[in-house]
Parts: structure tokens; C-alpha cells; sequence
């Protein structure tokens, strides 16, 4: 996208990968899975960017791509008797029902902002959900927290924190030139 990146963002980003290989040190493997989810929501990311469409319009299309795929995988389940929806009761129903909107709402969101973004920042936000499930998974499910747990977390975070530092510095200082 011809984004360039100063010298704390690359600091920034070192700072996260230095985060990520502590963990991936820890587990003695790649975490394929996360890593998988990142770049398909990063590539993800870069698509709704370059696309023409605006949010809404781009959201009902890749609805429209994607729902003949999970009408056969729906009706799959709901023939080999694992289906639920319809076969529970009235409020499992709704809550599947409003499922839809709960999951469009922040696409909707997640486009419309990924268009007036830099990449660059579009990806670093993307630190924010795992690290929110993070202390979800602490502070009200009891997981525990390792001395590698808070390395990795201080490490992406301090990057996060340096990215965003420096993008605000950045964008005052280019609100300042434009008042000159």
C-alpha cells in the first residue's frame, strides 16, 4: 500500500514479534492456528481496503458469497440431527437468530474505519481483541498467568503503546503544519 514505516513503528513491531516468538518459544511451535487467524484477517484487512465498495454494500456482497456455503453446511447439520436452530427452544432460537446482527455490526464497523486507516494501524488494532480476551480468559475465567504470559503481554502491548504514541505525535505534528 506504499505505507512506510518510521522508526518506532519498526521498533513497535519488533517489539510484538519479539512478544510472539517468547510465546512461541514457551509452547516449542509455531502457534499455527493464531497466526493462520491474523493473516487471513489481515488479508481480510487488505481487501476491504482496496475494495471499491463501501461498508454496507461489501458486507451484503460477501454475505451473498458466503451464505450458499452455510445454508448447505446448516442444512448438513440439520440432517445429520446435530442441527439447533428451529430444534431448541424459543430462546436458543433468538439467540441465534441475533447472532447475524451481533457479527454484522462490527464488520460494518471494521470496514468503514479500515478505509480512512493505514494498514499499518489497521493491523496494530488488531492486537486489541486478543489482548481484551486475554484478560477475559484471566480476570473472570481463572486461567492462569504465567511469567511468560506477562513478558509476551508486556512486549505487544509496549509496542502498541509506542505505535500509538507515535501516531499521535505524528498527526500533531502534521496538524501544526497545516496551521503554518
Amino acid at each position: 500500500m506504499g505505507e512506510k514505516l518510521s522508526l518506532w513503528r519498526w521498533i513497535s513491531v519488533g517489539l510484538a514479534f519479539a512478544g510472539i516468538g517468547v510465546m512461541t518459544l514457551e509452547v516449542a511451535g509455531l502457534p499455527w492456528i493464531s497466526l493462520a487467524l491474523a493473516f487471513s484477517f489481515g488479508f481480510y484487512g487488505l481487501v476491504r481496503k482496496k475494495a471499491t465498495l463501501e461498508s454496507f454494500e461489501g458486507l451484503f456482497l460477501e454475505t451473498l458469497l458466503i451464505s450458499p456455503i452455510a445454508l448447505i453446511f446448516l442444512l448438513h447439520l440439520d440432517w445429520q440431527g446435530t442441527g439447533h436452530f428451529l430444534h431448541s427452544n424459543l430462546t436458543t432460537n433468538l439467540l441465534l437468530i441475533l447472532a447475524g446482527p451481533v457479527t454484522a455490526l462490527p464488520l460494518l464497523f471494521f470496514t468503514s474505519a479500515a478505509r480512512r486507516l493505514r494498514l499499518s494501524t489497521v493491523g496494530f488494532l488488531q492486537y486489541l481483541a486478543p489482548s481484551c480476551h486475554f484478560l477475559l480468559a484471566i480476570f473472570l475465567f481463572g486461567e492462569t498467568f504465567t511469567q511468560t504470559h506477562f513478558i509476551t503481554f508486556g512486549l505487544i502491548w509496549c509496542g502498541l503503546l509506542i505505535y500509538s504514541g507515535e501516531s499521535l505525535y505524528a498527526r500533531r505534528q502534521r496538524n501544526r503544519a497545516a496551521l503554518t
